[in-house]
């Protein structure tokens, strides 16, 4: 578990670009792990088993990876599954669950603070802002300046993550390509030493209108920006890397497009070995080609 200093560097790949590996999923992941077992219930074991050896499997060929405190971070540590190349990031968000969403509100967490968390070995700590746009941006802003001030306090990293979810008001209009930039415009020059976005258009739309939107991201964000997985197919997230990169973005920092389709395998470890391995070692492929064709 590299845990040399607190930098973004520590964070990155020798190209320079992020290729960070996310296992922090809480509830969405049972929830994921109970559908993909026919509606069986799991058990907070089965979760964190997951985690782990998912953790043992792909830390070798990840820059960096995202582990939640509620489950499995101290666990990871004693059991030393974080390769020694690969940095720690904690989570420091609470997800509370509210308007009918497993993750509905999210608070500071009171049980992770940075200071324990570079005590476990954490470079940086990371915070999930929920972002709707028909709640005040207040809120928002006092949630991701306590955070920054703390992660600065502690000499730690601080990445925040805002996601874009519908109004609680069903009457409120939204667009969720928009609220993405609004977020960005909104947090991101709050002091976060990583910005970590949602790919525009779920990595759906074509080349020009997911270049247009990143653009938008690029002048709203003031640190360096990576983008994450949640709602992007599978075989669709290689190319939205790239596209982020070649607009500005320095990589991502991803769970689901690794290894959830390892979740329906009938041998889960055996495909977190191999084929989710085989797609990490590839999204960092394409991290480093396109940050060595941005550079001068």
């Amino acid at each position: 578990m590299a845990n040399e200093g607190s930098s973004l560097t520590t964070l990155k790949r020798p190209s320079g670009g992020f290729a960070m590996l996310a296992v922090d999923q809480r509830e969405a992941l049972r929830a994921m792990m109970s559908e993909a077992a026919g509606g069986a219930s799991i058990s907070d074991a089965q979760v964190v088993d997951f985690k782990l050896t998912a953790a043992k499997a792909l830390t070798p060929h990840a820059s960096a990876v995202l582990i939640d405190q509620q489950f499995a971070l101290e666990a990871a540590v004693e059991q030393g599954v974080v390769d020694d190349s690969c940095a720690l990031i904690a989570s420091g968000d609470l997800f509370i669950p509210e308007h009918g969403e497993l993750v509905g509100e999210v608070e500071i967490d009171p049980d992770i603070p940075p200071a324990k968390a570079k005590e476990l070995g954490a470079v940086a700590q990371k915070l999930l802002v929920i972002w709707r746009a028909d709640q005040p941006a207040e809120g928002r802003i006092d949630l991701v300046e306590r955070f920054v001030a703390g992660c600065k306090e502690a000499g730690i990293v601080a990445i925040i993550e805002p996601v874009c979810k519908k109004p609680v008001d069903p009457a409120t209009q939204w667009d969720h390509d928009e609220s993405i930039v609004e977020a960005a415009r909104e947090l991101g020059s709050l002091g976060a030493d990583l910005y970590k976005g949602e790919v525009p258009t779920q990595g759906k739309g074509t080349d020009d209108e997911m270049r247009a939107y990143y653009r938008r991201i690029n002048d709203a964000v003031a640190s360096e920006w990576v983008v994450l997985s949640s709602g992007v197919p599978e075989d669709k997230f290689a190319h939205a890397v790239e596209l982020a990169i070649e607009e500005g973005g320095s990589g991502f920092l991803a769970g689901r497009a690794v290894w959830a389709s390892c979740l329906t395998a009938a041998d889960v470890d055996h495909c977190l070995q191999t084929a989710a391995v085989d797609r990490l070692t590839h999204l960092g492929e394409v991290v480093d080609a396109a940050m060595a064709r941005r550079q001068p």
